[in-house]
């Protein structure tokens, strides 16, 4: 009796493995070809110009506090860390130019793309979700303006062009909140510090992570729509799309992540 029990455990093991990578693969499908469609009605007029900067003020005006609250605190513990390491072979002046090319390639891009994800693609799926539930773009659509196009669209652009900007501001206040610890609490010499992150800092850094934060910026709002229309089922569907917008997006910045450096490191030198 121990055979067949354990060849149904394996069937069963086998059957779910691929029942999960063809719903991926159906997933990936589907999704391919909404942004096939959204990007094809990103260029055809009318171009809604009016609902591109509400966008760009709700991704980006409306991001600024929690990205400097962030971005403060993060530049400060990483400059205590980072001191707490070099202190003990005498590296106390490489805590700056340590700080800003990790935050200017690395920490500004993914911790700005995370913040957006959670702030802004849970309410792109929330919002479309729920005008998808109470059948508004069907209202679109019989009034002849494209779904896509009204709604996809300039989140798309306003996401895709706030992001570096918030990138930057994460950037310059890290880099400040690492210089307070750093000079005026740790005792690192101003002098040393500013000469040590000309040295060693380059604008090529700079470059690296607002590319980074424009490509997220794009997926954030790809991935928030795309599951804003996917939403079935009343509530329950829209809480459902917020969250898999808000998951996915956070696993496809962390993975992109390392993509993008990869070949960017190599584009950049």
């Amino acid at each position: 009796m121990e055979i067949p029990i354990k060849t149904n455990i394996v069937k069963k093991s086998i059957e779910q493995l691929g029942g999960s990578i063809t719903e991926l693969l159906n997933g990936l499908g589907d999704f391919s070809i909404y942004m096939g469609n959204v990007l094809f009605w990103l260029v055809r007029p009318p171009y809604r110009f009016p609902l591109f900067f509400d966008q760009m003020y709700f991704i980006g005006n409306k991001s600024i506090f929690i990205v400097v609250l962030t971005s403060s605190f993060s530049g400060m513990v990483m400059a205590y860390q980072t001191f707490l390491g070099f202190s003990t072979i005498n590296g106390d002046s490489l805590v700056g130019p340590v700080v800003a090319i990790g935050l200017a390639k690395e920490l500004a891009p993914v911790f700005t793309g995370l913040i957006v994800t959670g702030r802004c693609g849970a309410a792109m799926a929330a919002q479309i979700g729920s005008m998808k539930v109470t059948e508004q773009i069907d209202a679109l659509e019989v009034m002849g303006i494209n779904s896509y196009q009204y709604l996809s669209a300039p989140r798309l652009c306003a996401a895709f062009i706030a992001l570096p900007f918030l990138t930057a501001i994460f950037l310059l206040i890290g880099n400040m909140g690492s210089y307070m610890i750093g000079v005026h609490v740790l005792n690192i010499d101003a002098t040393s510090y500013f000469s040590k992150l000309s040295d060693f800092m380059s604008l090529k850094d700079v470059y690296e992570g607002l590319i980074k934060a424009a490509c997220f910026g794009f997926l954030i709002a790809m991935i928030g729509t795309y599951h804003g229309f996917k939403v079935e089922g009343g509530a329950e569907g829209v809480g459902k799309g917020t969250n898999l917008a808000v998951v996915w997006g956070m696993i496809t910045i962390l993975v992109t992540d390392f993509f993008l450096t990869s070949v960017l490191v190599k584009l950049l030198e």
